[in-house]
């Protein structure tokens, strides 16, 4: 073989002159109380509550005890059901000082949500809220176990759900069967500092302290099982390469019981002994902004949707954003159009684009704040330190050269440690050498920078021909009237599928579908030109932004007749 014709394969590991940390969430939050004492930890401006790293240290650590009190042991699950809470942050230190598993379930979840959770998890503990716009929790939970109305606090007993003891609600007054926050307080003044410690002591860096649901399109969501490691680590490498320090303050709109929030957002300020500014319990585009000015933010993290909603928010001009300079766009495909106002009008210099997945924990895949300006709209950056990646052909799963398109697999300390209690599941996921399968469709170039160009699901396959919907997305940005756009393939007699494109306008636009197929016209292959489009105001999306394709797949197919 000529070995000078041989192209070079797309594979990288990135190393890296920092070690990675091997420790436990609850030391971690004590280095930054200890180091940064007076240093603000968390800022809820929307419930006016200030912490200091001194402050916030003691308060989970009472919590800590209050749970150990009220029988909450190392290994046991304890769900939390609520939105950004200051007593979310808490929880999650709270529960990872005494070896607790935390669950995070997603606000936006419904009565048998909830119930295949609580029993998937075999929770033993319950934290959530009273209620949140039209979701009304409490009954919602009394729906499912009636019995808590009639029994005790720290009691509960259901055939139903055998294992949950404790339901705590996040209000001043209790409710029948259920423990308050200050009661947690309260019962952690009867456990000494030592048994905590000792508890703290004989914790693991590589136990499993979280199990992230994720929002499966069909079926069931799969628990995601991350350990301290995981989490720790991802957020350490992820600041460094935000350049992260004492004095940066996160505005954090994204919600916390996603990676995005708890491990991107809280758990990167602890490394740091950074700030987090929570401005509201959900996301609201002028509150954010507003808390960024107050608050004189350094760094904001959000999904593309969020960044859009505040570049079109009426008020935006009148706030003074100066004090920004770093943050996250993640969680969706963020467009260059909307990359190039987020750093020309909002003034994020260094924003960084993040690739992932929960089930690695989650980033697997950073631009970092020196990159070109080209790299960082183009590309999602270089594999994470101490991170492998390789792009494969999803035919033959064999690597492919530099440049070719295949799907994109990672291994590295980040990988989840499995899916709860689905090995199957867990073994079609993550391969028998350790790599994690994606699903996702990218290129590595031979400086190690990878490109999204779709999912393996949301491939488009046309007349023979495979087509990637971030491409024709990526055109469409560029049009003025266009904001946001969405690009998916729906069945079709003669070439078994065509595209489809759901768009959002500008208010006044009055823009037609025929001046959107004339603008691709010469400017992108015949091809790819949508022969359906829809103007929308808003895409079917998750409670974290990211948009649902197959909602729209299933939306526009019954209103097409398809």
């Amino acid at each position: 073989m000529n070995l000078q014709n041989k192209k070079k394969l797309s594979y990288m590991h990135m190393g890296s002159y920092k070690q990675l940390l091997w420790t436990t969430i609850g030391d971690r939050l004590k280095y930054a109380a200890e180091k940064f004492p007076k240093n603000d930890a968390l800022v809820a401006v929307w419930k006016k509550e200030r912490y200091s790293y001194e402050h916030f240290y003691k308060i989970c650590r009472r919590a800590a005890k209050g749970l150990i009190e009220m029988g909450v042991k190392k290994g046991d699950c304890v769900g939390i059901w609520a939105t950004n809470y200051t007593e979310w942050v808490i929880t999650q230190f709270s529960t990872a000082m005494i070896g607790a598993v935390l669950v995070t379930i997603n606000p936006a979840l419904r009565e048998n949500e909830l119930e295949y959770i609580l029993r998937d998890s075999e929770c033993q503990t319950l934290i959530l809220i009273e209620k949140f716009k039209s979701s009304k929790y409490l009954d919602m939970f009394y729906n499912i176990f009636p019995e808590a109305k009639t029994q005790m606090p720290g009691k509960l007993y259901s055939y139903k759900f055998p294992n949950l003891k404790n339901v705590i609600v996040l209000s001043k007054e209790g409710r029948p069967g259920m423990y308050t926050a200050n009661d947690v307080l309260i019962h952690g003044k009867q456990v000494s500092n030592d048994k905590l410690e000792k508890i703290q002591d004989n914790l693991d860096p590589d136990d499993v302290i979280n199990i992230q649901y994720t929002s499966g399109t069909t079926g069931f969501p799969k628990g995601v099982c991350l350990t301290h490691h995981n989490i720790i680590n991802n957020a350490y490498l992820v600041g460094e390469n935000l350049n992260f320090t004492n004095k940066d303050r996160l505005c954090i709109p994204v919600p916390f019981y996603h990676c995005f929030g708890m491990v991107l957002s809280n758990m990167l300020c602890v490394n740091y002994g950074a700030t987090m500014v929570i401005p509201n319990e959900f996301f609201d585009p002028f509150l954010t902004l507003k808390a960024v000015e107050d608050e004189k933010c350094t760094a904001m993290h959000g999904v593309p949707t969020m960044f859009i909603s505040q570049l079109e928010h009426p008020k935006f001009d009148k706030v003074n954003l100066s004090s920004l300079r770093t943050g996250i766009m993640a969680g969706a495909p963020c467009p260059i159009e909307l990359m190039k106002k987020v750093r020309n009008k909002m003034g994020i210099k260094d924003i960084t684009i993040c690739y992932g997945l929960t089930e690695a924990s989650p980033v697997t895949n950073q631009t970092r704040f020196d990159d070109a300006v080209e790299i960082r709209v183009e590309t999602v950056g270089k594999p994470l330190q101490h991170t492998e990646i390789k792009i494969i052909s999803p035919d033959t799963g064999k690597v492919v050269p530099i440049g070719d398109q295949g799907e994109i697999c990672v291994r590295g300390f980040q990988i989840m440690k499995g899916y709860h209690k689905k090995p199957i599941e867990t073994k079609i996921a993550v391969d028998e050498n350790g790599w994690l399968h994606t699903g996702d469709i990218g290129t590595l170039d031979q400086n190690g920078y990878c490109k999204i160009t779709g999912r393996l699901k949301n491939m488009i396959i046309r007349g023979g021909e495979n087509i990637y919907p971030r491409e024709i997305e990526e055109y469409l940005h560029t049009h003025p009237d266009v904001i946001d756009v969405n690009v998916f393939g729906v069945p079709d007699e003669k070439y078994g599928e065509e595209i489809a494109a759901w768009i959002k306008i500008r208010e006044k636009s009055k823009i037609k579908e025929e001046d959107i197929k004339n603008y691709c016209k010469g400017k992108i292959s015949y091809q790819k030109i949508p022969k359906y489009i829809k103007f929308v105001d808003e895409f079917p999306m998750t409670a974290t932004g990211k948009i649902q394709k197959f909602r729209m797949k299933e939306i526009y197919m019954q209103e097409l007749g398809l």
